[in-house]
């Protein structure tokens, strides 16, 4: 989910955002029902899996503020992630960087890049924009 997506996002996409990215230390995604009991738990309401399905899909858009406050507990988001378009903008983009880095295995190299120079890692980045253009136009395959 880019910042641009974020931006006027729908609750809908911003729940399945989370699930998309948010995953357990085997890197699976959470299960509705998983979520769900986790904010009974929190919340001492109601709260199965077939309602948060709903909300994931954009069926139900209305929840409980204390819904998505178990939901930003659970993600472990703030909660201004669901009602701060700018905030939501800012929280998405370092969600994608952090789904990024663990479905593309460049955490190797982004723990190197920790020690580099700032022109270092300027350098990097240029190079890395070099080579997207290159395979994006389709002379890199």
């Amino acid at each position: 989910m880019s910042e641009s997506e974020a931006r006027g996002t729908t609750l809908a996409e911003k729940i399945d955002g989370l699930f998309r990215v948010v995953r357990r230390p085997n890197r699976e995604q959470y299960s509705h029902e998983e979520v769900a009991k986790a904010c009974r738990e929190a919340t001492g309401e109601t709260f199965s899996a077939t309602y948060l399905w709903q909300l994931r899909t954009g069926r139900r858009d209305n929840p409980t503020k204390r819904h998505l406050e178990a939901l930003a507990q659970f993600f472990q988001v703030p909660v201004a992630y669901f009602f701060d378009d700018e905030q939501g903008a800012a929280i998405a983009q370092e969600l994608e960087l952090l789904g990024a880095l663990r479905d593309a295995g460049v955490r190797s190299v982004a723990l190197r890049a920790v020690n580099l120079s700032p022109e270092g890692v300027g350098t990097i980045s240029d190079l890395i924009d070099v080579i997207a253009r290159r395979e994006g136009s389709g002379g890199g395959k």
